[in-house]
């Protein structure tokens, strides 16, 4: 039995990413420094959360990462928002979009492709990840259909009024789901009894020390991710727009980097024969990232003033309906093979180009 690996990088990385924000405005080649500095606070972040989670246990703790992850998500699209104003009216959805697609399809598409290959078929929890579809599918459509269908303004917008309704709606149904997870029903995420190698599950947790230096060291990533993140917005909005890729790339690239470690998390938790863990970790990560993303997007549209287009073009609309039903079927008999996990790849790869290829 051994403690949680707690590699020296995940303490330095923090402190780095500080340091890198007094250059930020140099641009140049200092924005190469930034943006890896920018990489390394999202990694200790995810790494430190992984920490906590430990020490709390299932299903907490996948929450806790789910939480950390749209945690910098929010900054990031709020950051960009109030830097760009009423020019990133098309931010938050862009990116919302681009994290429900990249965890529908190209997280759990990957994970039940790696896991089916290696242990054949594996099994999972339907009552939790019913709930969790459920979820996503009305948070989805609230949020990212409707806007394109009411009448009080034209348009892919909600009116005043119906933004702060939906956006109450939108938090209300994430909170009853984390009550869901964690009280009346936490036995529904629980996965089955841990696999005989996986030396995270069976590390003796942290100590109450070890787990508050990692909150605070967490809380320092993310603050270091919000300011990192604002200075290369600029660069970063110029490389999509010399490269003639649409602006939808941008929200792509936000999800893409909050995403990337979470993901990583859940294919190896696949690979051990965990796929509950997986599913907590990918689902539990998009209903955070509408259920508080949108509300957030909401409150500083309406103080601020600015429009906020939520409503999805008829292509992305297609492909977002594709992904819900695919993915209800797919997860619908608490069993999997690497079928359903190519037919998620293949829906991403398509959603991919057509972002880059409209």
């Amino acid at each position: 039995m051994h403690r949680l690996p707690r590699p020296f990088w995940t303490w330095v990385a923090p402190a780095a990413a500080w340091a890198a924000w007094s250059v930020s405005g140099l641009g140049g080649a200092f924005n190469v420094i930034v943006a890896a500095a920018l990489v390394g606070a999202v990694l200790a972040a995810v790494h430190h959360a992984e920490v906590v989670a430990h020490r709390i246990g299932e299903p907490f703790g996948t929450l806790v990462l789910a939480v950390a992850v749209t945690v910098i998500e929010v900054a990031l699209i709020v950051s960009l928002m109030l830097s760009g104003g009423e020019a990133e009216a098309a931010l938050a959805r862009d990116t919302v979009f681009a994290a429900v697609m990249i965890i529908l399809n190209g997280l759990v598409g990957l994970c039940l492709l790696v896991g089916a290959a290696r242990h054949r078929e594996q099994s999972f929890g339907q009552a939790g990840v019913s709930a969790s579809l459920a979820t996503i599918a009305a948070l989805s459509i609230l949020t990212l259909v409707l806007p394109n269908y009411t009448l009080t303004t034209p348009g892919p917008t909600y009116a005043n009024s119906q933004l702060a309704f939906v956006g109450l709606v939108s938090l209300v149904l994430y909170g009853v789901f984390v009550l869901v997870q964690t009280v009346r029903h936490r036995d529904y995420f629980l996965p089955p009894a841990a696999a005989a190698g996986d030396e995270d599950v069976h590390a003796d947790p942290p100590s109450n020390a070890a787990a508050l230096a990692s909150l605070a060291a967490l809380v320092a990533s993310l603050g270091a991710v919000v300011l990192l993140a604002k200075a290369l917005a600029p660069a970063m909005k110029a490389a999509v727009k010399a490269a003639g890729a649409p602006e939808a790339v941008v929200g792509v690239i936000i999800a893409a980097l909050v995403l990337l470690p979470e993901s990583l998390a859940a294919v190896r938790a696949a690979r051990a024969d965990r796929l509950q863990t997986s599913l907590n970790l990918g689902l539990g990560s998009a209903l955070a990232s509408i259920g508080l993303t949108i509300p957030t997007v909401a409150v500083v549209s309406l103080v601020m003033g600015w429009p906020l287009a939520l409503g999805l073009d008829a292509k992305s609309t297609v492909l977002l309906l594709l992904t819900l039903i695919v993915t209800t079927l797919s997860l619908g008999a608490g069993r999997t093979t690497v079928l359903q996990g190519a037919v998620h790849l293949v829906i991403f790869a398509v959603y991919l180009f057509t972002t880059v290829v409209p």
